[in-house]
């Protein structure tokens, strides 16, 4: 897996200060992605030992909370990010990982590697761009066919429950 970019102190993709990873790869292609660039599956730097301690290290910052995982798409890269969420789990305390994803929650709850790494997030923003449905006033999403979803509590009841920020 290769990624685009790796921001640290993000305050625009979720709540509070975050650290995000964009991937690199992406099979949706959306109209009027705003970073069409990370389709490429080889665009960036490769994602290393070295890339995935240097997160778990950057999440141990008590003022951090969590992780903010952007694409590309995350879910193009189930088996590596499941590695990943789990170290988060493991080692930081306290920590949430959002994540965005053109799939919609059904559709990622169909393959299971997928909805493996599914279980270790805690806020999905899914379904592809819509250029069409564009409403720059959307708080985390850039079209209205787009939901914040509460993964934990959307799991235990078997339904989409919102995530209300």
């Amino acid at each position: 897996m290769n990624y685009a970019d790796y921001k640290r102190f993000d305050m625009l993709n979720g709540l509070g200060i975050r650290h995000s990873l964009f991937v690199s790869g992406c099979r949706h292609y959306c109209k009027g992605c705003w970073n069409a660039v990370a389709w490429n599956f080889g665009f960036g730097s490769p994602y290393t030992k070295e890339t995935e301690d240097r997160i778990i290290d950057d999440l141990k910052m008590k003022q951090i909370s969590g992780l903010s995982l952007l694409g590309g798409e995350p879910f193009e890269h189930p088996i590596i990010l499941t590695r990943l969420l789990k170290r988060i789990e493991k080692e930081c305390e306290n920590k949430n990982v959002w994540c965005w994803s053109g799939f919609t929650f059904e559709e990622i709850l169909l393959d299971s590697e997928k909805s493996e790494m599914l279980k270790h997030l805690h806020v999905l923003i899914d379904g592809k761009f819509e250029l069409d449905k564009r409403d720059l006033k959307l708080k985390f999403r850039g079209s209205s066919n787009q939901r914040i979803i509460d993964v934990k509590k959307s799991i235990e009841f078997g339904y989409v429950v919102p995530y209300l920020s």
